[in-house]
């Protein structure tokens, strides 16, 4: 799946099926459910991804000291790009690493 797929599928009421979690996570973050996104960013400890994917949802929920906590076991520089631009990097990276 490209990330212009990924995006188009923003349209429909559910993520496509075969995502995986964090991926499922980006998708609810996009449709504007942060809650939902974060729910399952938190159930998955699987490692760095997931790490950054949490980091993502608290710097964007503006907690930036939690968000830096995640950033540091992420292995990830806190970024200085737009939450947009961030949103799209970790998306792709894991869309690239999944083969979804």
């Amino acid at each position: 799946m490209t990330i212009e797929e990924f995006r188009a599928s923003l349209r429909e009421g559910v993520p496509p099926a075969g995502l995986s979690p964090l991926l499922q996570a980006l998708w609810w973050d996009a449709r504007g459910n942060f809650d939902r996104a974060h729910e399952i960013a938190q159930d998955d400890e699987s490692g760095q991804e997931a790490a950054w994917v949490h980091a993502y949802l608290h710097r964007r929920e503006g907690d930036p000291e939690n968000a830096g906590y995640w950033y540091k076991r992420a292995h990830q520089p806190h970024p200085e790009t737009s939450l947009d631009d961030e949103w799209r990097q970790i998306t792709t990276v894991l869309l690239h690493r999944h083969g979804n």
